[in-house]
């Protein structure tokens, strides 16, 4: 990420979401400024605040999927939450320091995963010699002999050409039928979980964690298949080698200098209070997001972590309220605003066919498993658009979501009858979709239920 350019960035962000160039121009911006402040002097770079964005459009035109593929490139910590599921400190539900946890968590899983991968080939190791210790137990000892007389050398070579012609088995997968027996530690469920407002909502408090090693780590016995004890060892084995303090402190550096927060629905928390009831008040949720947004220290259970430089992507559809309906404060912490122009039907063209996760892709690829081959041509691939687009007119404009239920649709006999077809290549014409979806089409009230 620190050597793509908002050019290049643009460019990987093409690959995936059509259209919508402004937004990622001004997501790409934002992440080329991270790398920059990296580079300034340190009584500089702690002053530099991120620039938090407001994207504005309908739904299913790519808001989530720029952020999601943004923070994939980067390969940073990532959060997508709905800023509708908050309630106000004092009410029951989920209060906004929630996030900042599991952002936490997160970003711990993803270092964690990274340290498994430098240690991986010695914890092979390992894990094949703890494996190899199952299938073929050491000769016993025998009782007042020194180590070195328990066994003559004809014996120990013996025991060691066998070995080695386990491990050739085991290379081979000759021995994937076999069970053995081994030990796994014993995943206890916490006794205590405190679900509050008050810093500790969702974490488990286990009563061995307070009392430290009073309790040790029980083990108990199972049998596993070869291949599943290989896996199983190989994790403890890897585990045996990570150094969980340094992971943890690398999780809290990432989270603070790259996470991600990508806040949707965040125009349901908008909209000034014109009168009193028992609702849980929005402005009440706009309050308690601001200390996050601007910068504050959240108390998590691996630590303290700072806001001040996590990035912050809001969206929203803003059809009811608009942007100035949130507090002023809180539209200060969110300078940059974007909107996103609807799709018509050339987006939508472009969407079935030109990205790697294309639909069109997708469903060839899927069909391709049962040994059928479809063949979607250019006429049929702009009659889905048009079709799309239409029925967005008429009923709710989801986007490019539509185009999910139009392929489902489509495609519902040939994937129902998929494994007993006698014909392995089908031809997809305008004609073959007028077909399916006409009468659909024309039946308005129809459509509303099944597109």
């Amino acid at each position: 990420m620190e050597t793509l350019t908002p050019r290049e960035i643009v460019a990987e962000l093409d690959k995936y979401v059509i259209g919508q160039q402004e937004a990622k121009r001004a997501v790409a911006i934002a992440m080329r400024n991270r790398w920059r402040r990296q580079q300034l002097p340190p009584e500089l770079r702690d002053e530099v605040a991120p620039k938090n964005i407001i994207m504005i459009g309908p739904t299913g035109i790519g808001k989530t999927e720029i952020a999601r593929r943004l923070a994939n490139l980067a390969r940073s910590p990532f959060l997508k939450v709905e800023a509708s599921k908050f309630t106000e400190v004092g009410y029951v539900g989920r209060d906004v320091e929630s996030m900042i946890r599991d952002l936490m968590e997160i970003a711990r899983n993803m270092v964690r995963a990274e340290a498994m991968q430098e240690v991986q080939e010695k914890a092979e190791a390992a894990a094949e010699e703890r494996l190899l210790d199952l299938l073929l137990p050491a000769p016993p000892r025998r009782r007042g002999l020194e180590d070195t007389a328990q066994l003559d050398q004809l014996g120990k070579d013996h025991y060691q050409q066998t070995r080695e012609k386990f491990r050739r088995y085991l290379h081979e997968g000759r021995l994937d039928d076999r069970e053995v027996e081994l030990e796994v530690e014993e995943r206890s469920m916490p006794f205590i979980e405190v679900i509050s407002g008050s810093g500790l909502e969702d974490m488990d408090i286990n009563i061995k964690d307070m009392l430290g090693g009073l309790f040790p780590q029980r083990r108990k016995k199972r049998k596993a298949k070869v291949p599943e004890a290989l896996t199983i060892l190989v994790q403890e084995e890897a585990q045996k080698l990570i150094d969980m303090d340094k992971v943890t402190q690398e999780a809290i550096r990432r989270l603070e200098q790259s996470g991600i927060i990508f806040l949707d629905e965040i125009d349901k928390i908008a909209g000034r209070e014109k009168f009193a009831g028992p609702d849980v008040s929005r402005e009440g949720v706009q309050r308690d997001l601001l200390p996050i947004v601007e910068g504050s220290t959240v108390n998590t259970k691996y630590g303290s972590v700072k806001t001040d430089h996590i990035l912050f992507i809001a969206a929203g559809a803003f059809h009811v309220s608009k942007p100035s309906d949130l507090i002023p404060e809180l539209q200060g912490r969110f300078p940059i605003r974007v909107e996103l122009s609807p799709l018509g039907e050339e987006d939508f063209v472009r969407i079935l066919t030109e990205p790697q996760n294309a639909l069109i892709k997708q469903y060839e690829a899927l069909m391709q498993t049962e040994g059928v081959k479809l063949i979607f041509t250019d006429d049929a691939v702009k009659e889905i658009a048009s079709i799309a687009v239409r029925v967005n007119e008429r009923t709710e404009n989801i986007g490019a979501r539509r185009l999910h239920t139009v392929m489902e649709k489509l495609l519902d006999e040939i994937s129902f009858n998929a494994s007993d077809l006698a014909q392995k290549e089908i031809v997809i014409d305008a004609q073959y979709v007028q077909e399916k979806l006409a009468d659909i089409i024309k039946d308005e009230d129809l459509s509303r239920y099944i597109l």
